[in-house]
């Protein structure tokens, strides 16, 4: 069944075909192959990303534009590129030089292919299994960092689906460098172009950047997505029309300036799609948020309904119910009141008789009670702090729980027993002068 369907494609789509199955992806199944390819309008760079989403189990990041009217517009499918070429010979000798050499160079790059072409039939590229992408990641920077120093743009730590999922989750550019570990360029653009300050700058403040060696398996399978043709390479991603899409690819040897130059030309002409991208995002958010309203509230008002049928059939159980807790709440509450005043009384028996003025070692203590009143009473400096708590408690005026504070210095008598103070000190211990005025704080609500 496979074979009349491949006779109906025309050779560029044929040698796609083969190319997606056999080299990048692996896939067995033809028809397979041939499905995402006729989704991604034959893209072969966007259908390897999204089989690169798919093997590590995040979500696609090329998912095909909503159902809506496709609007033809040429600049959507352009890609600006950027390639410097190498400097010509100059002078007699330059040229002389150029033309010896041009016959090796030619016969050994032809040996060179031939070579590697047959290699292929004989053994696979052991870059084609990418077994552990973070690994590759961590390794390359590790020996970036050890070659060219830590003065560098800030490495994604993350394999290039995450990469990718993050600049279009951020709605980011994302730049993209494949670094040649064996072209001449690559020592010199690393050195004086990437690592350059400026060139920093930009790229931390404005894009995420993700990079990778060509003879690591992860770098190597991004590279059979890009597609380059020289190195340094470097690609800009971006999300437009709802799909991460390239916008510019720079390849040669290109200087600081130039490449601020280039990348920030990409940006600005690209702006408006991630601006246009946000309007988008939060519209779909608002939309998204008024169904959800719409939802909460048909189901609110249904749950309400079955509450009110619910309500008819516990109302009067409810009643019942409320009736004896009221009516328990009562008598508990006449307990209380019960036992606190027999424990008011209680403690005004036990309280000791209060000196007279004339005793040098009494205490005239006026009390603030939070209703505004004041009580006096003396007590005697030997007496402990709990005493004056056990005369404050059984007064009527008095709350339930309180803490008395003294003002100068300000501070919180420890006026009953606690892990601090198993035994309260005395009035003087507790450096209370022969006349005080306290506060009593009222804590019964706390």
């Amino acid at each position: 069944m496979a074979a009349p369907e491949e006779r109906d494609l025309t050779q560029e789509q044929t040698e796609k075909l083969l190319q997606f199955q056999v080299d990048l992806t692996g896939i067995e199944s033809m028809d397979q192959c041939r499905h995402t390819l006729e989704q991604h309008n034959w893209n072969i760079e966007a259908a390897v990303q999204d089989r690169l989403n798919e093997q590590e189990g995040v979500p696609s990041v090329f998912n095909p534009p909503p159902s809506r009217p496709l609007q033809v517009n040429t600049a959507d499918h352009r890609i600006y590129s950027y390639v410097v070429s190498r400097p010509q010979p100059r002078g007699l000798l330059g040229w002389g030089y150029y033309l010896i050499m041009l016959p090796f160079r030619f016969t050994y790059y032809t040996i060179l292919d031939i070579f590697r072409f047959a290699l292929r039939f004989i053994r696979p590229d052991p870059r084609s299994r990418v077994t552990d992408p973070v690994g590759d990641i961590v390794s390359f920077m590790h020996s970036f960092e050890e070659k060219y120093g830590r003065a560098h743009p800030v490495f994604y730590q993350g394999t290039y689906s995450q990469a990718l999922n993050d600049a279009k989750r951020e709605l980011r550019f994302l730049l993209v460098y494949l670094h040649g570990d064996d072209h001449q360029d690559s020592d010199e653009f690393c050195r004086n172009t990437l690592c350059a300050p400026e060139v920093i700058s930009l790229i931390n403040t404005r894009m995420l950047f993700w990079a990778c060696s060509t003879n690591k398996p992860e770098g190597y399978r991004v590279s059979q997505a890009l597609r380059e043709n020289t190195y340094p390479f470097l690609a800009m991603i971006m999300l437009k029309d709802r799909r991460m899409t390239v916008v510019g690819r720079l390849e040669g040897l290109i200087q600081p300036d130039d490449l601020i130059n280039q990348l920030t030309f990409i940006m600005d002409a690209n702006q408006t799609y991630l601006v246009s991208e946000r309007l988008e995002r939060e519209e779909r958010n608002q939309t998204q948020v008024l169904r959800q309203q719409q939802d909460e509230a048909y189901l609110a008002s249904l749950r309400a309904d079955q509450e009110k049928e619910r309500k008819k059939r516990e109302e009067r159980e409810r009643k019942r119910r409320k009736e004896e807790e009221v009516q328990q709440q009562k008598l508990a509450e006449e307990r209380r009141r019960q036992n606190l005043q027999e424990e008011k009384e209680r403690k005004l028996e036990c309280l000791p008789p209060e000196p007279s003025p004339d005793d040098p070692e009494s205490v005239k203590i006026i009390f603030k009670l939070p209703n505004d009143s004041r009580v006096e009473r003396r007590f005697h400096f030997s007496q402990s702090l709990t005493v004056i708590h056990d005369f404050l408690f059984s007064l009527k005026e008095s709350p339930e729980k309180f803490q008395i504070e003294a003002n100068f210095p300000r501070r919180v008598l420890p006026c009953i027993p606690s892990e601090e103070w198993p035994n309260p000190p005395t009035l003087q211990e507790a450096g209370l002068s022969h006349t005080e005025v306290l506060f009593v704080q009222d804590l019964t609500d706390e």
